[in-house]
C-alpha cells in the first residue's frame, strides 16, 4: 500500500499516511484522512519514502480515506463559520473563571471528535472547570494544549521578512533551538529587530546553514594564531568563512584580506649535521 506525506490541522502537522489503491493520490489533492486525533482534512504533498515515514514516527501515521467531496467542503465552511463564535464563548468562560491564560486559537476537528484549545500561560493552569463548561457548550471532547510563542507564530503568522511563508507554518515539523552563537558565526547583524522572527525569538533559518559554517570554520586556522605567507608572518584577526578568506595583520599592523590557499606550510626543521666528535 502506497504512502503519502499529508499536511493537516491548524498546526500544519506532517504525516505519512497509507492510501488504498482505489484512491488516486496526486500532489496538491485535498483529502479526508483518519489521524490519531480523528477524522481530518489534509493536503497531499508527495509520495512518502520509507526514510521519511520513519522520521515522522508513530505520531505521523494515518490513513487516507477519500478525496475531499463537495459535501466535505461545505462541512469545513460550516466549521469555519462557527469558529469566531466558539472563540468568543471560550474567552468569555476563561474570563468568568479568572484563569491566568491567554487564548490563542481553537481547532474544531473535521469529524467532530474534539475541539483543541491552544493557549499561552506562564505556568500550570487548573482548567478542569473550563473543560466542563466548554464540553457542555459544544457537546464534544475538549483538549487543552499549552503552547509557546514559537507555536503561536506557527498558528497565527503568515509571511516572514524574506517574503516567503514563515517556515514554522510551512515545512518545519519541530522548532529546534536557535542561539545567538549561530548568528555571530554567520556574520549576521546582531540587531534584534533584524534577526527575530514573527514570534519575537531568533529566526529558525539561522540554524539551516550553521553546521556548514561550523564545518568550514574548523578547516581554517583559529583567530589570534600566526600564519606564514609569501609576505611574511601574519596574525589572523577574523574569518570570511564562505569566501574562504582571512583578515590578517602583518608586523607593521597593516591589515590584509588573503585567501586561505595563500598560507604557506610550516617548513620542517632541517636535520642536524652528524657530529664526528665522540661523546
Amino acid at each position: 500500500m502506497a504512502k503519502y506525506i499529508v499536511r493537516y490541522g491548524s498546526m500544519r502537522v506532517l504525516g505519512a499516511f497509507e492510501a488504498p489503491n482505489e484512491v488516486p493520490c496526486v500532489r496538491g489533492m485535498t483529502v479526508i484522512a483518519r489521524t490519531n486525533r480523528g477524522l481530518e482534512a489534509g493536503e497531499i504533498l508527495c509520495e512518502a519514502t520509507e526514510e521519511q515515514a520513519e522520521r515522522l514516527g508513530e505520531s505521523g501515521k494515518g490513513r487516507i480515506l477519500r478525496e475531499m467531496t463537495a459535501d466535505d467542503v461545505r462541512e469545513i465552511n460550516r466549521i469555519h463559520e462557527r469558529q469566531d463564535e466558539q472563540f468568543e464563548t471560550c474567552r468569555r468562560c476563561i474570563k468568568k473563571l479568572g484563569l491566568a491564560m491567554q487564548l490563542v486559537d481553537m481547532e474544531h476537528i473535521f469529524g467532530g471528535e474534539r475541539i483543541i484549545v491552544y493557549y499561552l500561560a506562564d505556568g500550570r493552569v487548573d482548567f478542569r472547570e473550563l473543560v466542563r463548561m466548554l464540553a457542555g457548550e459544544f457537546q464534544t471532547r475538549i483538549e487543552m494544549r499549552q503552547i509557546g510563542v514559537r507555536d503561536e507564530a506557527k498558528l497565527m503568522a503568515d509571511y516572514g521578512d524574506c517574503g516567503q511563508p514563515v517556515c514554522c507554518n510551512n515545512h518545519l515539523t519541530e522548532m529546534p533551538p536557535v542561539s545567538m552563537k549561530m548568528a555571530k558565526l554567520q556574520k549576521a547583524t546582531l540587531d534584534p529587530t533584524k534577526i527575530s522572527g514573527r514570534c519575537g525569538r531568533l529566526k529558525c533559518c539561522l540554524r539551516y546553514e550553521y553546521e556548514v559554517y561550523e564545518q568550514l570554520q574548523k578547516q581554517m586556522p583559529p583567530i589570534g594564531s600566526t600564519i606564514t605567507t609569501a609576505d611574511g608572518p601574519m596574525r589572523i584577526l577574523n574569518h570570511e568563512i564562505l569566501a574562504d578568506r582571512l583578515l590578517v595583520e602583518d608586523a607593521t599592523h597593516t591589515r590584509h584580506l588573503i585567501d586561505v590557499a595563500d598560507i604557506l606550510p610550516v617548513s620542517e626543521e632541517p636535520p642536524k649535521e652528524p657530529s664526528d666528535k665522540l661523546e
